[in-house]
């Protein structure tokens, strides 16, 4: 068992061999073991959710069908093997992800946490009281030390892992997919020292995130049904990057998330990733996890898989040699 606070985020130490996503449309697991030396997929199982049955929010109730819930979480633990601990991967907007720069860091970590609730109460949605809030560093700079807070309430990210414990596992680790994501990435041969760009499409809300070398810089999530086309939230987030990150160029632009929606046809990914090349001017490439685990041989992998699987994969392949 993980000694530490159920709601990480990208630094935490190795995850279970078994994780599980839970989004809006769809509920997902995997399960590794290393083959030869590299890390490999063994089983993987897909359960699509009816419509209502979950509604990600940050202050209120998220679970609102949890008898499909639970059964879709069994039948993919089930199908992987009934492992009885996890990672569990959870939609972006359970959670406010802060960035915060402090000129000076307190030595003790008791007086940093508190430097760092104080820092965020006033931006928290609820009382500080009720939430779970997790921290890491991020970028040095010269102004100071940046760390990545993660704020969620506490009864939110337990309706999350009564889904698993209801179904027979224990979430030894909690986090937000987008988080993992970049794990899987970071997990790729290359991002040392390099800017590059990620954008997370979900069914219900769009995330940005600019990791630099490995370190994320920016972080941007918007509900799907918010105002203006995601290319424009891209190209205002790559604005941003140039004129106050003093960003000179992304060595990659990655896309997931957009093949794994219910519904939506290959036309409109590439339609979606071709408005993205459109606005920044570059090449965008589809998350592909393959370059940083192997599948099982059983396995088919079309993108809306890929996709699927790249939180889960993200969560497994985390560690301080993927996340330091």
């Amino acid at each position: 068992m993980i000694a530490l606070p159920a709601w990480l985020s990208l630094d935490a130490p190795a995850a279970p061999t078994s994780a599980i996503d839970v989004s809006v449309n769809r509920v997902t697991a995997a399960s590794v073991e290393t083959r030869s030396g590299r890390l490999t997929v063994t089983a993987h199982a897909v359960e699509l959710l009816p419509g209502g049955a979950l509604a990600p929010s940050l202050t209120t109730e998220n679970v609102r069908d949890r008898a499909s819930l639970v059964a879709a979480v069994r039948r993919v633990l089930d199908a992987i093997g009934r492992p009885r601990r996890v990672a569990l991967t959870v939609p972006d907007p359970v959670a406010k992800v802060s960035l915060v720069r402090f000129e000076k860091v307190p030595a003790k970590a008791q007086e940093l946490e508190q430097v760092v609730r104080w820092q965020v109460r006033k931006a928290a949605p609820f009382p500080i009281e009720e939430a779970q809030m997790s921290y890491f560093p991020g970028a040095a700079t010269p102004d100071g030390q940046e760390f990545i807070v993660s704020l969620a309430r506490r009864k939110i990210v337990e309706e999350y892992e009564s889904l698993c414990q209801d179904a027979g596992a224990h979430a030894g680790l909690v986090d937000i997919s987008t988080f993992n994501v970049i794990n899987a990435v970071l997990a790729e041969p290359g991002y040392e020292g390099q800017d590059w760009l990620l954008v997370n499409v979900s069914a219900d809300y769009a995330s940005i995130a600019v990791v630099r070398g490995g370190d994320l810089i920016l972080f941007r999530s918007r509900n799907a049904d918010a105002d203006g086309t995601l290319a424009d939230l891209v190209h205002q987030t790559a604005m941003y990057y140039e004129d106050r990150l003093q960003g000179s160029g992304f060595s990659h632009v990655r896309l997931c998330g957009a093949a794994a929606v219910q519904g939506r046809q290959v036309t409109e990914v590439e339609q979606i990733r071709r408005s993205l090349e459109d606005r920044l001017q570059t090449s965008v490439e589809t998350v592909d996890i393959r370059s940083a685990v192997a599948l099982s041989d059983r396995i088919m992998a079309s993108q809306g898989l890929l996709d699927a699987l790249a939180p889960v994969v993200g969560a497994l392949a985390r560690g301080p040699q993927v996340a330091a």
